[in-house]
């Protein structure tokens, strides 16, 4: 039974936002510099993760921990560090008649509980976002990545006890399922709980949670080539978004392209052959394909291709005769995270970013800048793919609430 680790950690989360911000500040940086004098024990401790799962596993990337890696998510602690605090805003000011003062301020949510797959990285990710809003956390992570994530969290203990403050704002717990359950029911301890994983796995803490739930994770993503679409943007485009890095939630999964552009497909996906992607395209875009794509890798799409987040060297191709065709299959199979239009006109343009129904649109630019750091946030914790609360990177202010502080003089209301 977890219920005492819950309410350990609630208590310790009330005195976080008496926590002075250059104290906050100092144990990131702190943090930074013992995760790089500990590289080497922490790749020890990965590279027994990564024993367990084979290399065609497509998480196997989003496990993997290099020295490179760990220097870059030291940085990303710096750079937390280095941002505005997101508490104690003023959003809203004013003076009434009955001479209260009001004011509208930025609060922390509370105890945030993250469930999340193997990306020993959210472990850092998530303290120093947590820290730095003045919100607890409790991280349950995946057994994937069990050994990574226990040391990881030693090493942010040690640096709390060496700072002097409460190691309770931060608890790991077990990586077997009933610890999921139970956290998913503790309201009145947890707060708020951010899934950020595969769809399943948002699926499942969706219809199980009773506390309140904030998606993030999934992306389906799609990129609609129009026929005014310019063919070389395109291809550097299609490329950038598929193969810049296939684990992650912003990678392209399915080219939807317009029917009198078919004869460009073999250019459009010309590079991707070099990166080995294999393509589940339709009956129209195999034809295009076909004596002109690596045969190995040119496959008929069934209906399951559509609609999939492949975390992979896959991609599917949907062929439509026009902006509402493509508009439709979007919006049928879209998971809401990021989707994106090539086209020069304006009209077309201005019709799909205002239609699409997704956290991030974009026009002729590559899905990959979805992400907290590339929109100028510092960093995020997921991208809320949901319309309440946030949408999009959540990044600091986005995990804040906000509370009323009213002032008065002896103040009393007049019937």
């Amino acid at each position: 039974m977890l219920e005492e680790t819950f309410k350990k950690v609630q208590t310790a989360s009330r005195k976080l936002a008496l926590l002075e911000e250059e104290k906050i500040n100092d144990i990131l940086v702190s943090l930074a510099e013992k995760a790089e004098q500990n590289i080497e024990d922490i790749l020890k401790e990965n590279k027994k993760d990564l024993d367990r799962m084979p290399e065609s596993d497509p998480k196997f990337d989003r496990l993997k921990l290099t020295e490179q890696r760990i220097r870059d998510i030291a940085n990303d602690l710096r750079n937390v560090a280095r941002l505005p605090s997101p508490l104690g805003i003023s959003l809203e000011k004013k003076d009434l008649n009955s001479g209260l003062e009001l004011q509208k301020i930025t609060v922390p949510l509370g105890v945030i509980g993250i469930i999340y797959e193997a990306r020993p990285n959210v472990t850092f990710d998530v303290f120093s976002l947590c820290l730095k809003s003045g919100n607890a956390c409790l991280l349950k992570g995946g057994s994937d990545a069990e050994y990574s994530n226990q040391f990881i969290v030693k090493l942010i203990k040690e640096v709390l006890q060496e700072k002097e403050v409460n190691t309770d704002i931060l608890e790991l717990l077990p990586s077997d399922r009933s610890a999921t359950t139970e956290m998913l029911n503790a309201v009145g301890n947890v707060d708020i709980i951010i899934p950020r994983g595969s769809q399943n796995l948002i699926n499942y803490v969706r219809e199980n949670a009773k506390v309140p739930v904030i998606e993030t994770g999934a992306g389906i993503v799609h990129t609609y080539f129009d026929k005014s679409g310019d063919l070389e943007s395109g291809a550097n485009i299609i490329f950038n978004s598929k193969t810049r890095r296939v684990s992650v939630c912003n990678a392209l999964d399915c080219l939807v392209i317009h029917q009198d552009r078919l004869a460009d497909l073999p250019e459009l996906t010309k590079k991707l052959a070099e990166k080995d992607v294999e393509i589940f395209a339709d009956e129209n875009a195999f034809n295009s394909l076909k004596n002109h794509y690596p045969e190995s890798l040119l496959i008929h799409a069934g209906e399951e291709h559509f609609g999939t987040e492949f975390l992979d060297y896959k991609m599917s191709i949907k062929t439509v005769s026009d902006l509402d065709e493509a508009l439709n299959h979007i919006a049928k199979y879209s998971s809401r995270h990021s989707e994106a239009i090539i086209a020069k006109d304006e009209d077309t343009i201005n019709i799909f970013l205002k239609s699409v129904d997704a956290a991030a649109v974009y026009a002729n630019a590559s899905t990959a800048f979805t992400d907290g750091a590339q929109f100028g946030l510092g960093a995020e914790i997921g991208i809320s793919t949901q319309k309440l609360h946030a949408r999009g990177p959540m990044a600091l202010r986005e995990m804040t609430s906000y509370k009323w502080v009213i002032k008065g003089h002896g103040t009393v209301r007049i019937p």
